[in-house]
This record gives structure tokens, C-alpha cells and sequence, in this order.
């Protein structure tokens, strides 16, 4: 546990080094702040727009750094060939893999945190003077705990991602991962399409695939819950609970998986 403790420190201080990171939240940050200016050309619509713009941007910059670090996660150590010096240490493969894993996913919680707290920031400076009537038009507070659950459950679905990006870097080149993860995010979100999609077609052998694809494909749109806490409708904590317990159950799945593809992986 100690071997995995520290490589996940590691990865965590070289992806804060990163000047691709830094790049990244602080365009993210800038987004969130426009937010505010889009928000006022919308007369009593603005902290709506500010709260959607703003979780889509935390959303949007957290899978651009959960893909394109998670993929090089493995290949960065091979291409470099630091491999060999690694697995030369007292370290199992399996320990390599969870370690770079917990990294990468300490370095999108503390990035996700710096983004949301510059969201509450901006919400708290447009609510800030408003009011007694205009606040009672919002269909909710400006600084509403519940956009925490949307942080959160944004959070979980980028852990997520990056298991998928990490399984696909044990075995792939860093091109082909990124697209094999975008694909999969896409087609994570529109999965319910394939149950559906035995309605549209003619074909048996084409809905058994689109079956089976929505069985073994994630589905990522239950973490989707941006719209609903903007509006203000609740998301209640025993949805919450099964979403994440769903994402605990594949997550699990993909790092055994990417452990034993590491394990046999021959790098002579």
C-alpha cells in the first residue's frame, strides 16, 4: 500500500508541474467568469445561465484533463522508457497501475474543487445586493449546496473516464486511446439509444449488437444531473448513492482488467 501511496504523490506533483493542467483550469476559471457577462444579457435568467455554463465548463476541462494525462499515464513511462528502472524497484505492476490511477484522480478532485469554488465565487458576486423579489424568481438559491451533488457526480463520471483512458493506455498507442475514450464517452452517453434501438430497425442481428453494446458499454448520463439542479429540482441522495455504487462497480472491473493486460505486457 505504501509503494502505491507514492507513486500516486508522484503522479499527482508531476501533473501539477504540467503546464497543460495549469493551461487547462485556467481557461476553465476564465469560462466560468464570462459566465457572468453572458448572464447579464439575459435579464432574469442570469444565475441560471451562470450555473449552466458554468458546471457544463467544469464538466467540459475535467474530461480534457482526465483523457489526455490518463492515457499517458502508462505511455509517458514507456516512451521514456523509465519503465525499466520501475519495475526494477521493489514495486508489482499492479501497484504501478493503482498508483498512477489514485494519482490522477487526487489531481481532478483538487482541480474540480478550484473550478466550483470559482464558480460559488461568481455566483456569490452576482447575488451579492439582489433583491428580496428577484431572489424569490429563482428556482433556486445562487449558492446552492445542491451544485455540489452536480460537482460530485461529475466527479465520479471523470474517475470514471479515466479508468476507461488508463485500461486503454496499458495496451494502445496515446492517439488511439484518446479517440477509443472520447468514443466511449460519447457513446456512454447516448446508450439508452441502443435499448431503443430493436424500434428502429428491421434487423434482429443488428439489435442483438446494439443489446449487447448497451449492457457492456458505461452509462454515463445518469451522472448528468446539471439541468435538474439548476432548475432546482432535487436529486435525491439514494440516486446519488446507486449512481456511484454503479460507477464503484465498473471502476473496479476496468483497474483488475488493466492490471492483468499490464502484468502480461512484455516491454523487451
Amino acid at each position: 500500500m505504501r509503494a502505491v501511496v507514492a507513486i500516486a504523490v508522484n503522479v499527482f506533483r508531476e501533473s501539477v508541474r504540467d503546464k497543460v493542467l495549469y493551461n487547462l483550469v485556467l481557461f476553465a476559471v476564465l469560462l466560468i467568469g464570462a459566465s457572468y457577462l453572458i448572464g447579464q444579457l439575459t435579464a432574469g435568467q442570469d444565475v441560471k445561465i451562470i450555473k449552466d455554463l458554468g458546471l457544463a465548463a467544469i464538466s467540459v476541462f475535467g474530461l480534457f484533463i482526465a483523457v489526455f494525462i490518463g492515457i499517458g499515464l502508462v505511455s509517458k513511462e514507456v516512451d521514456r522508457r523509465s519503465i525499466y528502472s520501475l519495475l526494477a524497484k521493489p514495486i508489482h505492476r499492479q501497484q504501478l497501475v493503482l498508483g498512477k490511477y489514485c494519482g490522477l484522480t487526487l489531481t481532478l478532485g483538487v482541480n474540480l474543487a478550484v473550478m466550483a469554488a470559482a464558480l460559488y465565487v461568481v455566483l456569490f458576486y452576482m447575488a451579492w445586493g439582489v433583491s428580496e423579489q428577484t431572489v424569490r424568481s429563482w428556482d433556486a438559491p445562487a449558492l446552492d449546496p445542491a451544485l455540489l451533488k452536480a460537482v460530485g457526480l461529475i466527479y465520479v463520471e471523470l474517475m470514471l473516464v479515466t479508468a476507461i483512458a488508463l485500461f486503454f493506455s496499458t495496451f494502445s498507442t496515446p492517439m488511439l486511446s484518446a479517440a477509443l475514450t472520447f468514443g466511449f464517452f460519447i457513446a456512454g452517453h447516448f446508450s439508452s439509444d441502443l435499448r431503443n434501438f430493436q424500434d428502429a430497425v428491421d434487423s434482429p442481428a443488428a439489435a442483438r449488437l446494439a443489446r449487447g453494446l448497451y449492457w457492456v458499454l458505461p452509462n454515463l448520463a445518469q451522472f448528468d444531473v446539471k439541468a435538474a439542479v439548476v432548475h432546482g429540482q432535487p436529486v435525491p441522495l439514494g440516486y446519488a448513492a446507486v449512481t456511484i455504487g454503479y460507477a464503484a462497480c465498473y471502476i473496479a472491473m476496468l483497474l483488475v482488467i488493466s492490471m492483468l493486460v499490464f502484468s502480461r505486457r512484455d516491454f523487451k
